[in-house]
């Protein structure tokens, strides 16, 4: 897989990080220099550091395993949304609802009841429920839809979460860590990269920096995806 030049990264403000004020100063190996009182973020480091868990991504798509993208900042919904989609992995994007791992029996019958109120509404001519019922019926499964779409096919707790801005997302992080889950993380020079089992310092704010990432990482899934797909084919016509 090509990496990403240091012109994409500078161009998609990937070095921008905060305020020196705002820092936490064990980002300190991964800063560059200081520039009108911003941390500017060490682009050879975001290089490395992204390789390495691009290469540990592939290695658990080509082994079946889910990575559950999470990012409800606004300006990243949509962007790791679409990216979680394309490679069909679980996401959070709206809230992270509290105990959505550590709790996940519970999750579960919340996506049960969501799926169930789903296929009421579509058999409504079939069973004898009133206007009123409905209306309630539509927008209970909306509100369950909003916050529960990205793990309705997840049946199992997955192998890796995918956090842009670890800061923002402390609970996820925490559920994760409790859990012994393997973390990945977008962070900013105001967050703690020891929190991550692999951090990739980066912008975590600048929507074009949050693409420039999620993408290259879900370019990786795909190959690992496509490697898996050919090993299976390989040992079918094997056995054959």
């Amino acid at each position: 897989m090509e990496k990403l030049s240091y012109k994409e990264m500078l161009d998609a403000g990937v070095h921008y990080g905060h305020l020196k004020r705002k820092w936490n100063p064990k980002m300190a190996p991964y800063i560059f220099m200081e520039q009108k009182g911003i941390h500017v973020i060490d682009l050879n480091r975001t290089a490395e550091c992204l390789e390495e868990a691009a290469m540990a991504m592939k290695q658990m798509a080509k082994a079946g395993k889910k990575i559950m993208f999470v990012a409800t900042k606004k300006q990243a919904r949509d962007i790791v949304q679409a990216a979680a989609r394309s490679v069909n992995m679980p996401f959070v994007t709206e809230r992270w609802l509290g105990g959505m791992m550590t709790n996940f029996t519970t999750i579960r019958k919340s996506v049960k009841k969501m799926q169930n109120i789903q296929k009421m509404l579509a058999e409504g001519s079939n069973i004898n429920i009133t206007k009123k019922e409905r209306l309630m019926m539509t927008r209970e499964h909306a509100k369950l839809d909003r916050v529960l779409c990205g793990i309705e096919n997840l049946n199992r707790l997955p192998s890796a979460l995918f956090l842009v801005d670890i800061h923002h997302e402390h609970i996820g992080l925490a559920e994760a860590q409790r859990l012994g889950i393997k973390t990945f993380g977008m962070v900013d020079t105001n967050s703690d990269p020891l929190q991550v089992d692999f951090p990739i310092p980066s912008n975590d704010d600048a929507s074009r920096s949050i693409s420039l990432i999620t993408n290259y990482l879900v370019n990786a899934i795909k190959e690992g995806l496509e490697e898996r797909k050919a090993s299976k084919e390989e040992e079918t016509a094997v056995a054959e």
